[in-house]
């Protein structure tokens, strides 16, 4: 007498578009449900409460339910004690071609961000470089004294450049042991 009630919930529930409600005592796969009905697909449906909420003028407090829908592949199959409901293939390439909007409009936001941050970097770099050449036009104006001193300096770096290359040529080389010879012919 009990377990009539578990035999309720062990049931596959599947809800139709025009509201008719279907129960199934077996499990079966979303193959044989779409081709029962053409034209549509399986989804599953899980329902999520979230947390009470207060309104901020201190009246009643509101539980929030969220209703989640996932399409199912046709090789899946439909589990007794769940719920699934029947969606057209017009909602469901709706709601694809809306996520689509969704990411692309996500991806100009990206792209209008980057360009902004591109365009405020190159002002400041275009900025930096006019101050630049204004103190390097200041410094050559005080360093025409010092044109003997920078050749000398430029003569000095390259003969610096010279011997890091040679000391850089030597340490590639492969270490070689050198080996005296030994005289064996020691007899006692």
């Amino acid at each position: 007498m009990g377990n009539c009630q578990a035999a309720e919930a062990a049931a596959v529930v599947i809800q139709h578009p025009g509201g008719r409600v279907e129960r199934l005592c077996w499990s079966t796969s979303a193959a044989e449900v779409m081709r029962a009905n053409p034209g549509h697909y399986i989804a599953l449906v899980t329902l999520r409460v979230a947390e009470e909420r207060q309104d901020g003028d201190g009246g009643a407090r509101r539980t929030v339910r969220l209703t989640r829908v996932k399409l199912l592949k046709p090789k899946e199959t439909l589990l007794l004690g769940h719920a699934y409901r029947l969606i057209t293939t017009h909602e469901v390439t709706k709601a694809v071609q809306a996520r689509k909007e969704e990411k692309v409009r996500k991806a100009q936001q990206q792209l209008e961000e980057s360009r902004q941050k591109l365009q405020s970097k190159a002002r400041a770099a275009a900025s930096a470089a006019v101050e630049a050449d204004e103190a390097a036009e200041e410094n050559d104006n005080d360093s025409d004294n010092f044109d003997d001193e920078a050749a000398l300096d430029a003569s000095l770096d390259q003969l610096a450049r010279q011997d890091s290359n040679r000391s850089s040529s030597a340490r590639h080389r492969q270490w070689r042991p050198s080996l005296h010879s030994i005289d064996e012919t020691t007899g006692s």
